[in-house]
Order: structure tokens, then sequence, then C-alpha cells
């Protein structure tokens, strides 16, 4: 009965918490805005957000972490990054993040203590459990984050030889880089959609940046893949000196199919490697029994007679 009473009491501390966040985050939103408009400059803070749903409250009070200084910069970076290389590129996706980690840290025990009441287990085990429960819930949003990049970033992979091939096909028809891979992008989107979405973000960044070099520079840095690190590379080597862009992307292209297929044999000679335990505890043990079985049987009629 402690145990439930200092988890509503903590249940209770975070919902008060959330709550003042919220509130000084909109303070000090209308505030800055209030001072930008007398000095007559445009709105420099992102404005309030409305919570109309738990996900608004849950983002609001991410923002509101995120905005304390309560993780360090470099922390906060490696996070955006992190869910850039994800997938999730919005503008709320750190605070959300943020946010939904610390509300399942505070309710995942809250509801394993609901779940505990009126059992007779000791208090040694509720408070294991509690904790276990806690700590679940801080590294559950991780895990689901690694996972969903783990996936994005295979799709991505998979993916881009076909988008390399259409961009081969653009060359030669005499579109521009810059023009060649917005279509692409257009074109590959209903078949693979992480690649169509990062080549889009390649293409923008090449409108509104005056170093195309860079856009195709942080094509690779944001997933961090060697794939689309070596066609950034290709892609400005062919910029710099004058290659002809249609040859150096189809040998990319059969180069990354080169890989993929020795990955899929690196992992069919890896198979009777990990066949070998299973088959010593399943199918060895049934063999012996065939084998044996017969002659154990008449041994055992000649011992008792």
């Amino acid at each position: 009965m402690t145990s439930l009473w200092f988890i509503g009491l903590f249940a209770l501390v975070f919902v008060c918490a959330m709550c003042v966040l919220i509130i000084a985050s909109g303070r000090r939103s209308r505030i800055a805005s209030r001072l930008s408009f007398l000095e007559g400059q445009p709105e420099l803070s992102v404005p309030r957000v409305k919570a109309r749903n738990p996900l608004d409250l849950i983002s609001a009070f991410g923002s509101s972490l995120a905005k304390s200084k309560f993780m360090p910069a470099r922390t906060m970076a490696e996070l955006e990054r992190a869910l850039v290389a994800a997938g999730f590129r919005g503008k709320s996706a750190v605070s959300l993040f943020l946010g939904g980690k610390v509300t399942l840290l505070a309710v995942v025990p809250v509801l394993v203590a609901i779940l505990l009441r009126g059992r007779n287990f000791s208090t040694f085990i509720c408070y294991a459990a509690i904790a276990v429960a806690a700590a679940i819930g801080l590294l559950l949003p991780d895990l689901i984050m690694g996972r969903l990049r783990g996936r994005y970033l295979a799709s991505v992979e998979a993916g881009l030889p076909d988008a390399l091939d259409m961009m081969v096909i653009c060359a030669e028809a005499g579109l521009a880089l810059e023009a060649a891979i917005d279509r692409v992008a257009t074109e590959i989107d209903s078949a693979h959609p992480s690649v169509g979405s990062e080549l889009r973000l390649t293409a923008n960044e090449m409108r509104i940046t005056s170093d195309r070099r860079i856009a195709l520079t942080n094509m690779g840095s944001r997933t961090d893949l060697p794939s689309l690190r070596r066609l950034g590379g290709t892609l400005i080597q062919t910029m710099q000196y004058g290659t002809p862009l249609g040859h150096a992307l189809r040998v990319l292209s059969v180069e990354l199919r080169q890989e993929t297929l020795t990955r899929f044999e690196e992992k069919a000679a890896r198979l009777p490697v990990l066949l070998t335990l299973p088959m010593i505890l399943f199918i060895l043990p049934c063999v012996f029994i065939v084998v044996g079985g017969p002659a154990g049987i008449q041994i055992s009629r000649q011992l008792l007679h």
C-alpha cells in the first residue's frame, strides 16, 4: 500500500511539473513575441503549441524540456541526427521523443503498480517490478527509434541501385544533375519512398544553397550510409572534373549491386554454422534413438531373462 501511495504521489508531481513547464513555455513565447513586436522585428520564437490532444501535450512538454537545457547541446544534436537518420524530420520530432520518453517513465510504473495492487507479492518483488517498468519506459523509445532507423536505412540501401539506374537514364537523356535527381525522386517514390524522400531533400537543398557540393555532402551525412556517401562523392567528382555522369553512375550501381550480392552470399555461408547447434540439440538425439533403440531393447530383454 505504501508503494502505491508513493507511485501515485510521483505521478501527481509529474503531471504538475508538466503543466508548469507548458505554462512557462507559453509565457516565454508570448514575452518574446511582444518584445519582437516592440522592436519592429519578426517573431523569432516558435509559436506556442495548442494542446488539443495528448500528443500535443507530450510534444509541448518535450519542447519545454529541450528549451530548459535539461540535456547538453551535444546530446540534443546527436538525438536530432539519429531521428533524422530514422526518417523523422518534423519540427516536433525531438520534442515528441523527449516528451514520450519522460511520459513513459512516469506512466509505465504507475500501470505496473495498479496491476500489482491486491496481489500477494512481497514488497521486494513489487519494488523490483516497478523499477523494471521504469527502466522499460525509459528505454522503450530508444529501442523503437533504433528499430525504425535500421528499417529505414535498410530500405534506402535496398532501393538505391534502382534509383541509380533511373538516374543513368535521365543523365543519358540530357537532363541536368538537379533535374535528374528531382525526376528520380518523383518516379521512385511509389516503389521506394525512403529513397525518394532523401533524393527530394537533396534536390531542394541544391536549389537553396549556392554551392551544390554542400547539398551532396549532406546527403551522406544525414543517414551516415556509406552508399549515399559514395554517391555524393561520385556526383561531386563528376561536377569537379567533368567526367561523364552516366558512366560514373552506372559503375556505382554495378558496385552497389555486387556488394548486396556479396552480403547475401555471406549470410548464406553462415547458415551451416548457425544450423550446427540446432542439429546437435534436436536432430542427433533422434538419430541416436532410431539407430540405437532396437539394440537397446534387445539388450534390456536379455538382461531381464
